[in-house]
């Protein structure tokens, strides 16, 4: 384990969380103009830490590394695609989603190190472990494949199980009160006696109530870990050495705040970039599967990690280039501003 990259891994990710933190102390909307340069901001402490690891160590390390990083990056985004609709469903306040992302991202850097930490322990049981990631990839693909005719249903995520958890541990009050993810019971009497919603009762025990923030932010935890089953070992099919992986992870999700209201803003143009990330899908579980069977097999075919990188880049160039080249119809872009 180099000690060298932990440190300046680490000196980088916090230095760059204070500042993004320090620039987000208010609740105030974000809008297209903030997000995109917070967003080149992030992807600048990327390529930076890439250079470092080119001009370091060699420029094999720096490819891995981005390719990991643009991987993760792109496949982040039908992930930003489901916490749209629960923000929109749970009627979060543009003012706080920031907030609201923040923990989540929180939450992610916790949950990505114990993802890593046990996929990359698992590769020592040999390439049979790369073939089951490579299923699990594909199956990933296969999945969105089929849903893909299932944009507009709208899912009831009061039934989802981290929603459900939350009310089973603690009462809940039903409206969003200011920044505040978790009040105390005399805030809610004082509230109630203003006027309770219909059909609601205060419950007879618990000193603190959740407020939808916290229940928005559960269900987002869990979507993040159930998207992890799947990221992680596509991450895992570009390298093996778990400080490559986690720090290319890393530095693709603390962006993603940002890359949010970019793409919140964007959505209805962008309307090929998610078939772009099922291809990519594709590919990453063929290379994963063809790198392990080779090893298995002795069949020859191998790609390496910088070609994975080009066709990565490319795949998601022409996803970007086709929305725009073949755009939604102008009914689908009407309905899409009127949500």
């Amino acid at each position: 384990m180099n000690i060298e990259i932990i440190s300046i891994f680490l000196i980088t990710l916090v230095g760059a969380m204070l500042i993004d933190s320090l620039a987000h102390k208010e609740d105030k909307p974000v809008s297209l103009l903030s997000a995109s340069l917070w967003s080149a901001f992030w992807i600048g402490v990327a390529m930076a830490f890439g250079a470092y690891l080119h001009f370091r160590y060699s420029p094999e390390m720096a490819s891995l590394f981005f390719t990991g990083y643009a991987l993760e990056k792109a496949l982040s985004v039908d992930n930003l695609f489901v916490i749209m609709a629960i923000f929109s469903w749970f009627a979060i306040p543009d003012a706080l989603r920031h907030r609201v992302l923040f923990w989540g991202i929180i939450g992610a850097i916790v949950f990505r190190g114990i993802f890593v930490s046990i996929g990359t322990s698992l590769l020592y049981f040999g390439p049979w472990v790369e073939v089951l990631f490579a299923a699990i990839v594909i199956y990933t693909g296969i999945i969105m494949l089929k849903s893909g005719d299932d944009d507009d249903e709208i899912e009831d995520y009061s039934s989802h199980p981290a929603y459900r958890f939350i009310k089973k541990i603690m009462p809940v009050w039903p409206k969003i009160n200011g920044n505040h993810f978790v009040i105390k019971r005399d805030v809610v009497e004082a509230e109630c006696e203003k006027g309770k919603p219909e059909g609601y009762t205060i419950a007879s025990k618990g000193k603190y109530f959740a407020t939808p923030l916290l229940l928005c932010l559960a269900v987002i935890e869990l979507s993040d870990v159930m998207f992890a089953f799947d990221s992680v070992p596509a991450v895992i099919a570009v390298s093996k050495d778990p400080i490559i992986i986690y720090s290319a992870m890393m530095f693709a999700i603390l962006g993603l705040r940002s890359l949010y209201f970019v793409l919140e803003s964007l959505k209805k143009y962008l309307v090929h970039l998610e078939k772009a990330v099922i291809v990519l899908l594709f590919y990453i579980g063929a290379k994963l599967a063809l790198n392990a069977t080779d090893k298995l097999f002795s069949h020859g075919i191998h790609i390496e990690a910088s070609q994975s990188l080009y066709v990565v880049l490319a795949i998601l160039a022409v996803g970007i280039f086709a929305s725009f080249i073949f755009p939604a119809p102008k009914e689908e872009l009407e309905s899409e501003e009127n949500k």
